[in-house]
């Protein structure tokens, strides 16, 4: 593990770097989870592991510090994964954003077409509003959400089954997920759906194949973007199936490498 000190905020943000060839690919992780847990099979697989990889564990998550002074806001933690790939003088990245790191993702995409190849995409959010996971975080209060509802969802969690997911959430700051999570679903314009579409860049786009049917499949095919499915797996599929899954990005990166 790395770290990183963000002078604006006073912290550290970790992460691990595995060495290898460019283009590098960065990791970015959903709400609640964190890329040093999320992410290493992926990283590691056949198809993948001759590439530099880094996988970051953004502010309030996972390693990294939990600045109470930060916002949280999807275009701060774009604005933290620049700084940081600036500061490893690394730029036509490859980025793979899942849930959460999709939007973060494409903000960075917007904003630093310089540090940013492709796009890869595994059901990020494209619209406003909550999704299962941040309307549940969602519907109390930033303090009793930190007082009370955090233990209460990680509780309900573990009940649910969703061991790993729970195990990444505790190591996540609870001030953290509240704020990333209103962030997360504001009303913005242009939306994150927008701003993909007009990305001059390869993209592609995931779905577990239990989140099907949805419309979105179709209408990203229409924008001229690449979806693929990843079989026997829901949100969750770096969990529910790693090997469909890493599959699945090692395709998608070696369609853009190959191009």
């Amino acid at each position: 593990m790395k770290t990183h000190l963000i002078p604006d905020v006073a912290a550290d943000v970790c992460y691990h770097d595995l060495p290898g060839i460019s283009p590098a690919i960065v990791y970015i992780h959903g709400l609640g989870a964190a890329s040093s847990s999320w992410f290493p099979y992926c990283a590691t697989y056949a198809g993948l592991r001759e590439h530099r990889s880094l996988l970051i564990d953004l502010l309030g998550y996972g390693y990294s510090d939990r600045p109470e002074t930060f916002s949280y806001t999807m275009e701060a933690h774009a604005r933290i994964v620049a700084h940081l790939l600036e500061a490893l003088h690394l730029k036509d990245c490859i980025v793979v954003g899942h849930s959460m790191g999709g939007p973060i993702a494409i903000l960075l995409a917007q904003g630093r077409r310089d540090l940013v190849r492709s796009l890869v995409v595994a059901e990020g959010n494209l619209d406003p509003g909550p999704g299962l996971v941040s309307r549940i975080i969602t519907s109390f209060s930033e303090a009793d959400f930190i007082e009370r509802g955090y233990a209460q969802f990680m509780a309900s969690m573990l009940e649910a089954g969703a061991r790993d997911y729970a195990h990444s959430l505790r190591a996540a700051d609870p001030l953290a997920v509240h704020r990333s999570a209103v962030s997360l679903i504001a009303d913005r314009l242009p939306t994150y759906r927008e701003i993909l579409a007009g990305l001059p860049i390869p993209i592609t786009y995931i779905f577990g194949s239990d989140s099907l049917p949805d419309p979105d499949e179709a209408a990203l095919r229409d924008q001229g973007i690449q979806v693929a499915v990843v079989p026997n797996s829901g949100h969750d599929m770096m969990g529910d199936n790693p090997e469909g899954f890493s599959s699945t990005v090692a395709s998608a990166i070696h369609r853009v490498i190959s191009s």
